[in-house]
């Protein structure tokens, strides 16, 4: 079982992780003038497969069970790859706050997965944390928090899509880790996910041809592989072996917070009012989630032998 400071320790390693994948704002734009989001999506996965792909050679998956595989299918597939298409498909319907707002159900959909699937008991004064943590998150997010519209179902349903899968690859990714080291499972999430990204850029790719990218794009798709990829996924593992599924998906509401810290320093991009009171209330929700810990005991995962660290 772990203690209440590995609870600790893994809720802030969860919110670094976390954090990382802002780094997408140093490195996609820069792509997404070129390529299509489907296009991003596959090199990226096809970088982190190479890379992996030792790991995997080195593990021993003869453990995972065949409910292990649609677990794992699931998070590569589902969350790494399609979740990420249709999140950015729902904002080419213009209603960025409504697909905003619709994403944030994502903790909604941990919490109760992982009550019904890791049978993961609340602590009394969890919500205290969840719903500050959730509104903050909303708030900072939008500078228009009351206009929301539903013109359209389609991108309401694209993006509660998206929720739900990421929301299941949290759940399934720290049932996996009951099973498998967390590189492990870093590892399959990009090999088993490549073959849906490749699915992907064939259906959503650039038209015409099948790919657009240029040998000059190969450092940027390398960073962006690394830095909130690789690095990101490692950490936030790392962190899940410790963490309950409920309180890690409040600790990757740091992803927001940095994006804000980020679009300040690097596009001079301003807050308004209530973007800024959802900066600091989401700010002190995580930092006293992390102080905290959780009365919640996870069920101890492999160590950390079959892979390298």
């Amino acid at each position: 079982m772990s203690s209440p400071n590995a609870v600790r320790k893994g809720t802030l390693l969860v919110a670094f992780g976390s954090s990382l994948w802002a780094t997408d704002l140093i490195f996609r734009p820069e792509l997404a003038e070129a390529l299509t989001a489907a296009e991003v999506v596959f090199w990226e996965h096809l970088i982190l497969a190479l890379i992996c792909l030792p790991i995997l050679l080195r593990s021993d998956l003869r453990r995972l069970t065949r409910r292990d595989w649609i677990s794992v299918a699931l998070v590569g597939a589902g969350a790494s790859v399609v979740a990420t298409v249709l999140f950015t498909e729902a904002f080419s319907y213009g209603e960025p706050t409504t697909v905003v707002l619709l994403q944030k159900v994502q903790p909604l959909v941990v919490i109760v997965g992982a009550r019904i699937m890791l049978g993961e008991r609340l602590k009394p004064n969890f919500w205290l944390y969840a719903i500050p943590a959730i509104v903050g998150a909303y708030l900072l997010s939008t500078p228009a928090p009351s206009e929301v519209t539903l013109a359209s179902f389609t991108p309401a349903l694209l993006s509660i899509g998206a929720a739900t899968l990421w929301g299941l690859g949290t759940v399934l990714g720290r049932g996996l880790l009951n099973t498998i080291p967390f590189m492990t499972q870093t590892a399959l999430r990009f090999v088993v996910g490549f073959p849906m990204a490749a699915i992907m850029l064939g259906a959503f790719g650039p038209e015409g041809r099948l790919v657009e990218a240029r040998l000059s794009d190969t450092p940027i798709l390398l960073a962006l592989a690394l830095v909130p990829g690789l690095i990101a996924v490692s950490l936030y593992y790392r962190g899940l072996t410790q963490t309950p599924a409920s309180t890690a998906t409040l600790a990757e509401l740091a992803f927001p917070l940095s994006a804000v810290v980020l679009g300040l320093i690097l596009f001079d991009d301003p807050l308004v009012g209530s973007q800024w009171i959802g900066f600091v209330v989401l700010g002190l929700s995580i930092t006293a989630l992390g102080l905290a810990g959780s009365r919640t005991q996870p069920v101890l995962v492999p160590e950390e032998t079959a892979t390298p660290a």
